[in-house]
C-alpha cells in the first residue's frame, strides 16, 4: 500500500525556500516563524529519505534532489492555486445567494434585474430555485422570497406588495372573460369561483390547471386563456405590453409572496430594501 502524501504544507515551504535559497525569506511569504519553516523542510527531507538544501553560511543551495523535486512541486501548487481561483471572491466583490421560485426569478426579479446591477456592480448573485420550506433550508440564502400565508411563511418574512390577483390575458384575445378559456393555480385559497363571485360572474370554470402563477402566465403570453395571477408577478408583463386586463376587477388573495433577509449579509440587506423600493415604484 502506497505511504501517504506529506502535507502540501511542507511542499509549499519547500516550494518558497528553493526560490528565495533562504528560509528567512520563505517564512516571510507564506506568514511562518524561520524556524517552523526550517522544521518543515526538515520533516519534508526525512519523508523522502533524501536532503533537499545544502545549508550554507550565506544561504541555501539546492541538491540534485531538491533540484529534481523544485519544478513539479512548483507546477502542483500552481494548478491547485488555479483550482481554487473560480471559487475566490474578490476582497471589493460580495456574493449574494437568492433563493426563490422559477415564477418569481423569471417575472418579478428579471426585468429589473440590470437596474440592481448598475447601482451595485461589486455585488455578484447567485440565485437558487427554492419552493417547499426544504428547498429554502438546503439552500441557505441570504435572501429568500417564499410564497404562502403570513403563517406559513414566518412572521420574520415580510410582503411584497401587491398581493391581490388581477385577471390577465394575451392582447390577441378579444372576447369577454366568460367566453374565454380560464387558466387556475392550483396549490391556492382563491380561484376562478371566487372571483366570479365578487363580480357577479357566473359559472367560470378552468380550463387549464397549472401548478404555478409563473406558467399561468406563460400560458396567457401565448394566447392560451386568461390567467388569474397574483399582481405583484403579472404587473411587469401589464406594463410591457404582453398581457392586458381581462376584467377591470381585482380580489384580495390569502397568499402572497414574502422576502426574508438574513440581516448579517449587508449585500442581503441591500438587495431586499432594492427590491421593496421597486416594487413601491410600481
Amino acid at each position: 500500500m502506497p505511504r501517504a502524501l506529506p502535507p502540501v504544507g511542507w511542499f509549499r515551504a519547500f516550494e518558497a525556500s528553493a526560490r528565495h535559497l533562504s528560509f528567512t525569506a520563505a517564512a516571510e511569504e507564506i506568514g511562518m516563524t524561520q524556524s517552523a519553516v526550517s522544521q518543515q523542510i526538515k520533516a519534508l527531507e526525512t519523508r523522502l529519505g533524501a536532503p533537499l538544501f545544502t545549508r550554507k553560511p550565506r544561504g541555501l543551495a539546492l541538491t540534485d534532489a531538491g533540484r529534481k523535486l523544485m519544478p513539479q512541486v512548483g507546477s502542483a501548487l500552481e494548478m491547485l492555486q488555479t483550482a481554487t481561483l473560480a471559487f475566490d471572491v474578490a476582497p471589493e466583490e460580495e456574493l449574494l445567494t437568492v433563493a426563490s421560485s422559477v415564477s418569481m426569478a423569471h417575472w418579478v426579479i428579471a426585468p429589473h434585474l440590470a437596474d440592481f446591477q448598475r447601482r451595485h456592480p461589486t455585488i455578484r448573485i447567485r440565485f437558487v430555485s427554492a419552493i417547499w420550506p426544504d428547498d429554502f433550508q438546503s439552500a441557505m440564502a441570504d435572501v429568500e422570497i417564499r410564497f404562502g400565508s403570513q403563517r406559513q411563511v414566518g412572521q420574520s418574512a415580510l410582503p411584497l406588495e401587491p398581493s391581490e390577483l388581477m385577471a390577465l390575458k394575451s392582447p390577441s384575445l378579444t372576447a369577454p372573460l366568460e367566453a374565454l378559456p380560464l387558466i387556475e393555480s392550483v396549490g391556492t385559497s382563491v380561484g376562478w369561483d371566487a372571483f366570479g363571485a365578487a363580480h357577479g360572474l357566473s359559472d367560470l370554470r378552468p380550463s387549464h390547471y397549472v401548478d404555478s402563477y409563473g406558467m399561468a402566465l406563460q400560458l396567457a403570453v401565448g394566447g392560451a386563456g386568461v390567467a388569474l395571477v397574483s399582481a405583484l408577478l403579472g404587473r411587469d408583463a401589464l406594463s410591457s405590453g404582453q398581457l392586458v386586463p381581462a376584467h377591470a376587477g381585482t380580489i384580495a388573495a390569502r397568499e402572497g409572496y414574502f422576502i426574508a433577509v438574513r440581516e448579517q449579509a449587508p449585500a442581503a440587506r441591500t438587495f431586499g430594501a432594492w427590491l421593496k423600493a421597486r416594487m413601491a415604484e410600481g
